[in-house]
């Protein structure tokens, strides 16, 4: 009986978080959805994250926060954000988000970025038409657009919880312009290339 009241008294204080986070994202602008809690398997039984509750989540972008407020008031849901209308994100593999944080960080413009447990990072931008070639050749970087979401955190994931790791308010709610943020992707991805190339001549090296 203990453990049923403290697991019911963890989802109530979860829940409650991210209704607070989701009613703040929401005055923000931001179009904010509910997702499956805590995840979502496909077809085959693979974990796929979190999607949208509501089928006609596409008709709800601009839903009031008072009305966003309502939407967990009865389960600890996934906060989700859609893409394409008020802002992009950029998806990349960890060790590349590190670099490009790093480039950010040093012009003095950083992004809002969220991290998730399964190593990836998420560059939150203006609505952009595509990726530059550079990106969308990597093989690795996925641009969520009109149709997509992300999630936010706290957002519970598989191994973990999703999290910033630059907060929208450290740039007053102002999300850089998408061609900035990829200019930035693109110069960590060729020193990513640049030192990978580098490692590989100096095992070369040592082997001879």
């Amino acid at each position: 009986m203990l453990d049923t009241d403290w697991s019911d008294s963890w989802r109530g204080a979860f829940r409650i978080e991210l209704r607070a986070e989701a009613i703040g994202l929401a005055w923000h602008g931001w179009p904010v959805l509910p997702g499956t809690f805590p995840a979502h398997a496909d077809a085959g039984g693979s974990w796929t994250g979190p999607v949208p509750v509501h089928q006609d989540w596409a008709d709800r972008l601009d839903a009031h926060p008072n009305e966003v407020a309502t939407w967990w008031n009865g389960r600890p849901y996934s906060l989700l954000v859609a893409t394409g209308t008020v802002l992009d994100a950029v998806e990349v593999p960890d060790e590349l988000g590190k670099r490009a944080a790093r480039l950010l960080r040093a012009t003095g413009h950083p992004a809002p970025i969220v991290a998730t447990p399964d190593g990836r990072w998420l560059f939150l931008t203006t609505v952009a038409d595509c990726l530059p070639e550079e990106l969308a050749a990597a093989g690795t970087v996925r641009r969520h657009g009109q149709g997509s979401w992300i999630p936010l955190p706290p957002t519970p994931f598989q191994h973990g919880v999703v999290h910033w790791r630059v907060k929208p308010d450290v740039w007053g709610w102002r999300l850089p312009t998408a061609d900035a943020v990829h200019s930035v992707l693109v110069r960590a991805l060729d020193q990513q290339g640049a030192d990978q190339a580098a490692l590989a001549g100096a095992g070369q090296f040592a082997a001879a």
